[in-house]
């Protein structure tokens, strides 16, 4: 069955081996895990994973490509060990937490999938991603610049950047070349309720809403003068200092200080 790649939904089908190769390795799967996979398309990737769990869940919105999922992979449907599902992944609820999600994911809804799943009552154990190189940069802060992105992904775990998987390597073939990530330890562990996480983000759009402006001027919007002096103080941060200089375990302190001087 020829199926053309719908631009419409991102697709670009991976078709390196060891690109494929590298994320199952790195989901360092078992045979009793359960992996969700976003986007299969043809089933590449599928096939690997099938080959080291006995559960995977390909989530597909493309009704063309089910249809070719379900004639190249009959046998493991019949037997339980692959579920497909016509949807979107956006409107996937895990119903447990004991699942990784390895996946070649739609780069046009990367930050979408991020927020869902890490913030979702039932996060994933771990993530290993397909993603635009760019991103992968961003979200790991390789330039050791940190942005809205890369501190919403250390709010819930510990990215990693694994290796660029050139353009060349998918069809048909992107404009740009793409990175396989890895978020290990993923957790709620430093928001003990939703008002906390709430006020976290609040503070970090806070702190980069004028990337022109240093960070005290544009926190001012959230807190008074006085409290922001006192803690600048406190934690040391120097005046002059932008939102993208600071590292993460400091927005998660400053977050602390603003929630414990309202």
């Amino acid at each position: 069955m020829v199926h053309k790649a719908k631009k419409s939904l991102g697709q670009n089908f991976l078709k390196s081996i060891p690109a494929l190769n590298m994320m199952t390795e790195q989901g360092e799967i078992k045979k009793e895990d359960t992996i969700i996979e976003i986007g299969p398309g043809k089933g590449a990737l599928t096939q690997k994973l099938l080959e080291k769990s006995n559960k995977v869940i390909a989530i597909e919105k493309d009704r063309d490509l089910i249809d070719i999922l379900t004639e190249r992979f009959t046998e493991e449907i019949k037997n339980g060990k692959l579920e497909i599902i016509n949807g979107d992944c956006l409107d996937f609820e895990p119903k447990n937490n004991k699942y990784k999600i390895i996946a070649n994911i739609p780069y046009n809804i990367t930050g979408a999938i991020l927020k869902k799943f890490l913030s979702c009552e039932f996060q994933p154990e771990k993530m290993v991603l397909l993603v635009q190189h760019e991103v992968a940069r961003r979200i790991v802060a390789s330039d050791k610049k940190e942005s809205i992105l890369s501190l919403s992904v250390k709010a819930y775990g510990d990215p990693k950047y694994i290796m660029k998987v050139g353009k060349r390597f998918f069809s048909p073939s992107p404009k740009v070349d793409s990175a396989i990530i890895l978020i290990n330890n993923i957790s709620n562990k430093y928001f003990s309720d939703k008002n906390e996480e709430s006020s976290f983000f609040d503070a970090v759009k806070s702190g980069f809403a004028h990337k022109r402006k240093v960070l005290r001027k544009n926190l001012e919007e959230i807190a008074p003068l006085s409290v922001i002096d006192n803690m600048y103080k406190e934690l040391k941060i120097d005046a002059k200092t932008r939102a993208e200089d600071l590292p993460f375990p400091t927005w998660i302190k400053i977050n602390n200080f603003l929630k414990n001087h309202k």
